[in-house]
């Protein structure tokens, strides 16, 4: 299966079998980034949240009084 990576429109090919590919053709909101730009991704991550000013909004659950 051919897929193209969403940040730098990089095309590569992957196998028909695995998890990914089956979730690409699955569910169409799924998209693909290759190793170089998930790598990237991951490491400026970490280097936010080694800062402390990294935050994640978590959204806020209801409790059903029933």
């Amino acid at each position: 299966m051919r897929v193209k990576c969403v940040i730098c429109d990089k095309i590569e090919s992957i196998d028909d079998e695995t998890l990914i590919a089956k979730r690409l053709r699955n569910r169409p909101i799924h998209t693909y980034m290759c190793d170089g730009c998930n790598e990237r991704i991951e490491k400026k991550t970490n280097e936010r949240k080694a800062t402390g000013n990294f935050r994640l909004f978590e959204q806020k659950q209801n409790k059903d009084e029933w």
